[in-house]
């Protein structure tokens, strides 16, 4: 989703294997994770069963230092960017929160940790390249679906209602947030197709505007939300800040910064 080269679009560089997760115990490794149901496949069982609602997908990466946001190393150390990464990540998760959606589904690389609070579903992401896992996480689905990423910490309820709000899908087929650096950081199905996502060339300059035109050229009705700005470098961190200055991230990265400017 994102256009920034190697940085995946809200997700990984390269899925790697996660650690074993127990299926219905919401635990990892042996170790409870609040309020999670973790599941060992990727695929979303029992999803819509009564057909009504939106499914919520957060697609994201376990903030381990050395793997997340490495365009912010330097000016920060891969640690101080791996904190970054978890304050964005929990920033959207809180807001998928406070959304109405019938479920709300985590599509991690990775391992949850205690920065995922109750409320979510786990399940891992497939093999392939950022296309597939994204048409994976669709393909997994049945009815109204909403996919968002984890670099858009400013988001809100409120950016997202007219996606989220069923009278306004009745002359809609789908919803999309472009991204400022060309990419795009939001986008909704009225009925996941993989096929949509499958080939798009992601993590260029243009992988918004070729997103957009596949949705167009298979004849969907498209509406588009506001754009907003990845966190992919330092100037962008300070922007998305600013952005939301009541957060998570814009307290770390206060916290964070201060730290820098005085080695």
């Amino acid at each position: 989703m994102s256009a920034a080269p190697h940085e995946g679009a809200h997700a990984a560089e390269a899925p790697s294997a996660p650690d074993r997760l127990d299926a219905g115990t919401g635990a990892v490794d042996g170790r409870p994770v609040a309020g999670a149901d973790v599941r060992t496949d990727t695929g979303f069982r029992a999803a819509h069963r009564d057909g009504t609602g939106t499914t919520l997908l957060i697609i994201a990466k376990e903030p381990v230092p050395g793997r997340v946001k490495t365009r912010l190393t330097p000016p920060y150390t891969p640690a101080e960017a791996a904190a970054l990464a978890e304050a964005s990540l929990a920033d959207t998760l809180h807001a998928a929160l406070a959304m109405p959606a019938r479920r709300r589904v985590l599509v991690l690389d990775g391992r949850p940790g205690p920065w995922l609070p109750p409320g979510f579903e786990v399940v891992g992401q497939c093999d392939g390249g950022l296309d597939e896992r994204l048409a994976a996480a669709f393909a997994a689905c049945r009815g109204a679906t909403l996919l968002i990423g984890m670099d858009t910490p400013q988001v809100t309820p409120a950016l997202l209602a007219p996606a989220l709000s069923p009278g306004n899908r009745h002359d809609c087929d789908a919803w999309f947030g472009p991204a400022a650096d060309g990419g795009f950081w939001a986008l909704g199905l009225a009925e996941p197709d993989p096929e949509l996502l499958r080939g798009v060339p992601m993590s260029t300059p243009t992988t918004g505007a070729a997103q957009r035109r596949r949705l167009t050229d298979a004849g969907l009705r498209v509406r588009d939300l506001p754009m907003l700005r990845d966190v992919d470098t330092a100037e962008d961190a300070e922007l998305v800040a600013a952005d939301a200055p009541g957060g998570r991230f814009a307290r770390t990265l206060a916290r964070l910064s201060s730290r820098t400017s005085a080695r």
